[in-house]
Order: structure tokens, then C-alpha cells, then sequence
């Protein structure tokens, strides 16, 4: 009868570690699709790892299970820090760093067995990274905020002739600077308008003879 009941729970926690492989598996397949850097295979074992690490915790017996989660997810810091990017212009991998910390979160829920909570929780994180994906584009498109930078020969209220553009394409200016070096001058913008108005500028400032430096 021990036998049997030791069987039951071993296949019991195979069920939990196969549905953490699941759980990693369909999340690791969206970042991997979208040639994100924390892909298939890493989600899965973060799912995995977490998911064994609860299971062995509370065979060994915890006194405190909170602790678990908080070590778990400390342990996952510095993959989250890995995949996060900075350049000049915007922060990357955000999305995919809270995405390691809700996965092995998963993977935590299946270990501990509460598995139809995984699931559905599963359900609710692909709604997030797919469906609201397109809610964000369409939110982008309306009101996005972009970088611009200009170099061009120096001339008395040369840039001010370009803030002034910016205003006639409807974009808002957030944040500039100046500098001048020898016989040029640059200036950077950020500036805050709907991607339509933002690719109008665009094609003037490309068609700019003024214009010896562009970035955006």
C-alpha cells in the first residue's frame, strides 16, 4: 500500500515537471518567434528549475515556503538583468525579463501543485504577449516618442528653423539639446507625435540639402 502510494506520487510530480516543460515550452515558443534573446530553450528550464526546486523543497520539508519564491526569483535576477538592453535611443528586453520572473513563477505553481492555476495563468500571460501586442502597435502608431539628431553647417538660427518644422508636422518636443563644434552645429530632439506625422518629417528632413547628419 506505501508502494502504491509513493508510486502515485512520484507520477504525480512527473505530471507537475512535464506540465512545467509545457508551461516553458509554449512561452519560450512566442519569445522565440519574435527573435527575442531569452528563447525556447530558456524559458523552458527556467520553468523547469523552478518547478523542481519547489518540489524538492517541500519534500525536504520547508519551514518557511515563502522563502522558496524569494530565492527562486533572486536566483532569476540575473537573468533578467542579462537581457536587458540599453542603447541612445530606447531600453530593450523589459517585456522578456518580466517574462523569466512569470515563468518560473509557473513553474513554481505547477510544482507545488496547483496546476490548473498554471494553466490558466499560462492562458492569461499569451493573451498578454500576443493579443495585447496589437493593442500596443495601435496605441504606438497614434502617439509614439522618437529621437532625432541633426548636423548641419553653422548658421545663425539654423536649428530653430527645424523646431519650428517639428511644430508644423504636429509633433511635440519633449526634450532638445545644442551643441556646436567648429563649423557645425548638431541638436537632438525627443520628440512625441503619431507615427504618420513622425514618417512625414522623416522624408523632409531626408530631402534636406541643409542636412550633412542625420539620425532618428
Amino acid at each position: 500500500r506505501d508502494k502504491n502510494t509513493q508510486g502515485c506520487i512520484m507520477y504525480h510530480e512527473l505530471y507537475d515537471l512535464l506540465l512545467a516543460v509545457a508551461i516553458g515550452a509554449i512561452i519560450g515558443a512566442e519569445r522565440e518567434y519574435h527573435s527575442k534573446s531569452a528563447g525556447l530553450r530558456t524559458m523552458i528550464m527556467v520553468s523547469l528549475s523552478s518547478c523542481l526546486f519547489t518540489i524538492i523543497s517541500l519534500k525536504i520539508g520547508v519551514e518557511n515556503p515563502d522563502r522558496l519564491a524569494a530565492n527562486v526569483l533572486t536566483g532569476l535576477g540575473f537573468l533578467g538583468a542579462g537581457v536587458i538592453l540599453k542603447d541612445e535611443n530606447r531600453i530593450s528586453g523589459i517585456t522578456t525579463a518580466t517574462t523569466i520572473w512569470m515563468t518560473a513563477a509557473l513553474g513554481m505553481a505547477a510544482g507545488a501543485g496547483y496546476e490548473i492555476l498554471s494553466i490558466w495563468a499560462t492562458l492569461m500571460v499569451m493573451v498578454v504577449l500576443v493579443l495585447l501586442m496589437y493593442v500596443q502597435r495601435g496605441i504606438e502608431s497614434l502617439n509614439q516618442e522618437r529621437n532625432y539628431e541633426i548636423v548641419c553647417p553653422f548658421e545663425k538660427h539654423e536649428l530653430n528653423h527645424y523646431e519650428s518644422l517639428f511644430k508644423q508636422y504636429k509633433l511635440k518636443v519633449m526634450h532638445s539639446s545644442q551643441r556646436k563644434v567648429e563649423q557645425q552645429i548638431s541638436g537632438r530632439w525627443v520628440l512625441m507625435g503619431s507615427a504618420k506625422n513622425h514618417q512625414k518629417l522623416t522624408l523632409h528632413l531626408l530631402n534636406d540639402q541643409n542636412i550633412q547628419e542625420l539620425s532618428f
